[in-house]
């Protein structure tokens, strides 16, 4: 029973992973599912489901274009929308080029995977080239429409 003792002290499996450098999620996942590590699994776990598989980043709908006749769009509002995947993604917007910050002019909606922008009391100035920014990690797509006001002749 002398010779037990130190044995005891230190179960196996638990040395090597204090040895190692922090191990990773993905390491120490696998070191909790491993078959025999004493316990059942927690039942909530299935294996590695809930990390996603690479999800295709895309609009799953693009903006479109909107058309203001002067007369009308002043003091209007304009809203252009795009549908996206998946819904973690993050979406900025741009105008011509240069980003937009949210303000009282303008005002972003992420409902979902639903995204707006919503250009309150339109001008002149307001027209341009309207971008949507998509980003998912190291991934980005870009969905561009216009904002055209006419003029009345």
């Amino acid at each position: 029973s002398e010779a037990k003792t130190p044995k005891e002290e230190t179960p196996k499996g638990i040395s090597p992973v204090k040895a190692k450098k922090t191990p990773s999620p993905a390491d120490a996942e696998r070191r909790k599912l491993r078959p025999g590590s004493g316990g059942e699994k927690p039942p909530e776990e299935p294996p590695f489901t809930y990390q996603l598989k690479a999800v295709p980043l895309k609009f799953v709908k693009e903006m479109k274009d909107i058309v203001l006749t002067e007369a009308e769009s002043v003091g209007s509002s304009a809203i252009f929308e795009v549908l996206i995947s998946p819904s973690t993604a993050i979406t900025s917007w741009m105008k011509d080029g240069s980003n937009i910050r949210e303000s009282p002019k303008h005002k972003f909606i992420a409902d979902g995977k639903d995204r707006k922008l919503h250009i309150i009391d339109v001008q002149l100035s307001d027209a341009g080239e309207y971008t949507c920014v998509l980003r998912l990690g190291n991934k980005e797509k870009t969905s561009t429409a216009k904002l055209i006001v006419e003029g009345i002749s």
